[in-house]
């Protein structure tokens, strides 16, 4: 009787649990998102935010908020001796919280570290040769995207992107696309959307827009997005989405259907900033 009892009380402590936790979270985030921002971490979202003065004076406020939630939850690491400094942090937090003004009330919540290289690094990768051989191989990259907890950068391609934000290429953008897409657990070019129904639109789109992509590369005609999209569904989401941000108005004059796709994902409209 007495272990009964005992197992009846950890499992109604334990429902408590799962319902008080998410509450004091919300709670927690509120309280972060009403303090007032730090004069330097303004300043550096002003420098590094380009399109920042486009958004309205809601959505300013919206986004400070976001990034106060995102520096206190999220962990940052510097590797190969980089120190990380606030402006790595702010940087960082101020363009990937720009995925989050659709009000979704998450903050990538697979993601606990955010790890930062002072320039591009090399992996090595097991690659088949021949049907019986595996080798190794050396890839030097800018950045990736774990769906375990990890996101990785390059500081020196975020400051690049930083200079030329209009060029369709953003690294902060691509790999946090990347996240919003695994937070299911699959990495296939679909993140998590309101309704059951708004799958079946965004399928059919985004189907669409690759075709066509892959079939201009294929054939060497000038495209809008990079030709990195066409590697699978998922690389054609964070290349979109990258596309979508910084360049905007080409993007709707040759994909008129994914831009409104990714406008009501977004719930922004790139292409009437300034």
């Amino acid at each position: 009787m007495l272990q009964a009892l005992i197992v009846l009380l950890t499992v109604s402590l334990i429902a408590v649990g799962i319902f008080i936790q998410p509450l004091l979270q919300r709670q927690h985030r509120e309280r972060l998102k009403k303090q007032p921002l730090p004069p330097l971490w303004r300043a550096l979202i002003e420098q590094n935010l380009p399109i920042y003065h486009q958004l309205s004076p809601n959505q300013r406020q919206r986004l400070q908020g976001h990034i106060q939630v995102f520096l206190a939850e999220k962990q940052f690491i510097g590797c190969r001796g980089l120190q990380v400094s606030e402006e790595m942090k702010v940087t960082i937090a101020a363009v990937a919280c720009l995925l989050l003004l659709n009000e979704r009330s998450t903050y990538f919540p697979k993601l606990k570290s955010i790890l930062i290289y002072p320039d591009a690094y090399i992996v090595k990768q097991p690659a088949a040769n021949g049907p019986y051989v595996v080798e190794e191989r050396q890839e030097v990259r800018l950045g990736e995207s774990w769906s375990r907890d990890q996101v990785l950068l390059t500081w020196q391609e975020i400051q690049a992107d930083a200079r030329n934000w209009r060029d369709g290429h953003n690294l902060i953008l691509h790999e946090f696309a990347h996240q919003l897409d695994q937070e299911d657990g699959k990495a296939e070019g679909v993140p998590i959307l309101k309704k059951r129904t708004d799958y079946v639109r965004w399928r059919e789109v985004m189907s669409n827009a690759y075709d066509q992509l892959c079939q201009a590369v294929g054939r060497r005609y000038p495209t809008v997005m990079d030709s990195y999209g066409t590697k699978n569904p998922a690389e054609f989401f964070a290349v979109a989405t990258e596309t979508f941000f910084e360049k905007p108005r080409q993007l709707r004059a040759h994909h008129p259907a994914l831009y409104t796709e990714l406008e009501q994902y977004y719930q922004l409209d790139p292409a009437a900033w300034g």
